[in-house]
């Protein structure tokens, strides 16, 4: 896998670029659970497979590097970039994930975004794992699509580079109190702990998309209401800079 200090990219690959769709790449057709049942039989679907529909359940959008970046964490050995591409060609045919790409004026994108299908929640209730995966979720416009893997990079980067990182939460809830909203972090949250202390960061993307600069002061509000009736446990609330926002 090429390195993330070897890629040279002025512009972030989940930027906003003008006219951009978000084009369909599964697969059509229909596939029973009795022929899905027969591959895990013959051990076409294997635990690795599954390892990889635990993490898009848990990433909702993922591409497939950062798969390979989580399973490597994880210590789960897949070969190499390749094989792992295999591996959810198998699982997109299958219609236990399906997959999409970013079309604009400036061309295709260069990595493909990976989702669950009905399958593959069907297999994750099955062993019981918690997925509240629907069909309209993969109906999300680009915007939010390119924050989930946005924030994905970040969390992805604190637990590969960062000695204190603890822990991480993709989509954490948060409880706007006074205007009785439950909301989530876009970026996600980490948790350091070092020398037996802990901090917890929440992180919000930003798209530079159509009413940005309105949605994040509404966003803002919400964190406000959330911070001023914040109870239980220490909480400390930094001043937003570039380091705290991806843009």
């Amino acid at each position: 896998m090429v390195e993330d200090k070897e890629i040279k990219a002025t512009i972030s690959p989940f930027a906003i670029r003008e006219g951009e769709i978000k084009v369909f790449d599964g697969k059509d057709g229909y596939v029973s659970m009795n022929q899905i049942i027969h591959r895990i039989n013959i051990g076409h679907i294997t635990d690795i497979h599954f390892a990889i529909i635990e993490l898009v359940n848990e990433f909702e959008f993922i591409t497939s590097r950062q798969l390979l970046q989580m399973l490597e964490w994880k210590n789960i050995d897949v070969g190499s970039q390749d094989k792992l591409n295999n591996k959810l060609e198998q699982l997109v045919k299958t219609k236990i994930l399906t997959r999409y790409y970013f079309d604009s004026e400036d061309g295709k994108g260069i990595y493909r975004i990976y989702c669950l299908e009905k399958m593959g929640k069907y297999l994750l209730t099955s062993r019981g794992i918690d997925c509240k995966w629907q069909p309209t979720d993969n109906t999300k416009p680009v915007p939010m699509i390119k924050k989930r893997l946005a924030g994905n990079q970040t969390l992805i980067a604190y637990l590969r580079k960062v000695k204190a990182f603890d822990s991480y939460t993709p989509k954490p809830s948060l409880t706007a109190k006074q205007a009785g909203k439950v909301f989530k972090a876009s970026g996600g949250s980490v948790k350091l702990t070092k020398n037996g202390k802990s901090i917890e960061f929440l992180f919000e993307v930003i798209r530079r998309e159509q009413e940005w600069e309105k949605k994040l002061i509404e966003k803002m509000r919400l964190y406000k209401d959330f911070y001023e009736n914040f109870r239980g446990r220490r909480f400390r609330l930094y001043e937003f800079t570039t380091t705290n926002f991806s843009l």
